[in-house]
C-alpha cells in the first residue's frame, strides 16, 4: 500500500522547491522561449530567402532562353550584357540549386559565344555550388567538354574523371568514360584508352551504344 505521508512529503518538496526558485526557473524558460522563437524566425527568413533566390533565378532562366537562339546578335548585346551582370553579381553570393543555376546560364552564355575558357569556368563554379546534388556531375562533363574545346586534353580527362566520382548520381556516366577512353587514344595513349574502354564495358554493362562503341575501339585499338 503506498506511503500516503511519504507521497505529500514529495508534493512539498517539490512545491518548496519551485516556490525557492521560482524567478530562476522563470529566467529558464525564457531563454527556452526566446531560443524557439529565435530558431522560428531563423528558418521563416532563410525559406523566405530561398524562395527570392529560386524566384530570381528562375526569372533568369527565362531572360535566357528568350535570349539564346540569337544571342551572338548586335541587336541582343544590351540585353546578354544586363543578364551577365547580374548573374555575376548574384551567383557568388547564392546557394545550392540558385547559385548552381546561375553558374549553370553563365557558362551558357559563354558557351553560345564560344568562349569556351569562360564557360569551363563558370561549369567549374556551377559544380561546387551544387555540391552532392545530381547538378554536380552535369556541370562537370560540361566544364571537360568547354576544356576539349580549348585543346586542354589532360584537364577534360581530368574533369570527366571527376564526374564518373558522382557515377550513380549522372545517367551519362558511360559517355563520359567512353570520352576518357577516346582522349586517352588522342594522346597516343593505347594501354590508358584500352583500359578505359574496358572498364566501361565492365561498369555498365546495361549501357547499348556506349559499350558497343568502346568495343569496336578495343578491337581497332588492339589491331593495330
Amino acid at each position: 500500500m503506498p506511503d500516503v505521508n511519504n507521497e505529500y512529503s514529495l508534493d512539498d518538496k517539490i512545491n518548496n522547491f519551485v516556490q525557492n526558485n521560482r524567478r530562476k526557473i522563470l529566467i529558464c524558460l525564457g531563454i527556452v522561449v526566446i531560443g524557439v522563437a529565435a530558431v522560428i524566425a531563423a528558418i521563416t527568413i532563410r525559406n523566405k530567402i530561398w524562395e527570392g533566390a529560386v524566384s530570381r533565378v528562375e526569372d533568369f532562366t527565362r531572360r535566357y532562353e528568350e535570349l539564346r537562339f540569337n544571342i551572338t546578335d548586335a541587336a541582343n548585346a544590351e540585353s546578354v550584357a544586363a543578364l551577365l551582370t547580374e548573374l555575376s553579381a548574384f551567383a557568388p553570393g547564392a546557394s545550392g540549386y540558385p547559385g548552381s543555376r546561375a553558374y549553370a546560364i553563365i557558362a551558357g552564355i559563354h558557351g553560345d559565344k564560344k568562349e569556351w575558357a569562360e564557360a569551363e569556368q563558370a561549369w567549374r563554379d556551377a559544380a561546387k555550388k551544387a555540391g552532392k546534388t545530381y547538378l554536380a556531375p552535369v556541370a562537370l562533363f560540361n566544364a571537360a567538354s568547354a576544356a576539349e574545346e580549348q585543346g586542354k586534353t589532360a584537364e577534360a580527362i581530368a574533369l570527366y574523371t571527376e564526374c564518373l566520382g558522382m557515377a550513380e548520381l549522372f545517367p551519362s556516366s558511360p559517355r563520359a568514360q567512353f570520352a576518357i577512353g577516346r582522349l586517352e587514344e588522342k594522346q597516343g595513349n593505347k594501354e590508358k584508352a584500352l583500359e578505359a574502354y574496358r572498364t566501361l564495358r565492365i561498369n555498365w554493362p546495361g549501357d547499348t551504344l556506349w559499350r558497343n562503341l568502346a568495343q569496336s575501339r578495343i578491337i581497332s585499338i588492339e589491331g593495330e
